[in-house]
């Protein structure tokens, strides 16, 4: 499939003459109605950087799994074009309650506080856990427990569900701002362990194949002795009802169909043990209230 040329936000000086020029309507500038954006052509995403969701490829383009998936449904949509502002992780939804883009495209975890502050699709993306540690794994660590029972100097993504785990589970946590800062901080020692989806993690040591570094086989993570569920989600503004309620419509159509999922998502890396099978909702995952992943 060829796809049309994304393309990224303006320069932060840029920005900050258009914000001059727009103050006193930045309202509108995101969350629009499916006819504006329609009427515009194009969709702004906030993305995070994370491979393979949501990411800025070697030749400068908007790339991976999430946006291949924006494309397919914004484009039945009738908008053609989805441009990208790359944001911190922690900094997603603020963005997004601010008007800075339209949704947010990173495979963001359903969870119930973050429902208290935006809206979420139907589930896209189901995920498991694994760690980031050094050649030869020296300390053993296989799940959660492991690294609270050892003491390892633990990293994850500052509001990421894996500093969620931790914080509930007393684990002193170094906060990282991307992938590569955990990556980084495993290869200088500043942390023994990175925690990421799996996914992240395999896709990231694919793309360091001569780092001393490797990735332990994913789990499902154990907090408090409940199993976490992970399902992702593309977030949208607790106002833009319409628009989402068009975009799960669309959604359905690919996440629901094994070979549609595979075929938009499958270059990426997922397959079908990724994909939701429909018997989490994502009302379920915002109260909470969940059945013990098997």
């Amino acid at each position: 499939m060829i796809r049309p040329a994304r393309r990224f936000a303006p320069t932060a000086a840029a920005m900050a003459v258009i914000g001059a020029l727009v103050l006193t309507s930045c309202a509108e500038t995101g969350g629009g109605s499916v006819d504006e954006l329609k009427d515009e052509g194009s969709i702004k995403v906030g993305f995070a950087g994370e491979e393979p969701y949501s990411f800025e490829n070697d030749e400068g383009e908007l790339d991976g799994a999430t946006i291949a998936l924006h494309e397919e449904i914004f484009g039945e949509m009738g908008i053609d074009e989805v441009d990208g502002q790359l944001t911190e992780w922690d900094s997603l939804i603020p963005g997004l309650n601010a008007g800075r883009y339209d949704v947010v495209s990173a495979g963001m975890s359903i969870l119930p506080e973050r429902c208290e502050q935006a809206d979420f699709s139907i589930p896209e993306i189901m995920y498991t856990t694994a760690f980031l540690v050094k050649k030869g794994n020296p300390m053993d660590l296989q799940d959660m427990q492991d690294v609270k029972d050892s003491g390892a100097k633990f990293a994850a993504m500052s509001g990421a569900i894996e500093d969620g785990y931790a914080k509930t589970m007393k684990i002193k946590t170094l906060n990282v701002g991307s992938p590569e800062d955990g990556l980084q901080a495993v290869k200088s020692g500043r942390a023994d362990v990175f925690a990421l989806t799996a996914i992240s993690l395999r896709a990231m040591a694919e793309k360091n194949a001569d780092a001393p570094i490797e990735v332990t086989e994913p789990f499902t993570a154990v907090v408090d002795g409940v199993e976490q569920v992970g399902a992702g989600a593309t977030v949208f503004d607790k106002d833009a009802d319409e628009l989402r309620e068009a975009y799960n419509e669309e959604a359905e159509k690919i996440i629901g169909d094994p070979e549609e999922f595979k075929r938009v998502l499958g270059p990426y890396g997922f397959t079908e043990a990724e994909r939701p099978k429909g018997d989490i909702t994502t009302e379920q995952l915002c109260a909470g209230d969940l059945p013990k992943a098997e």
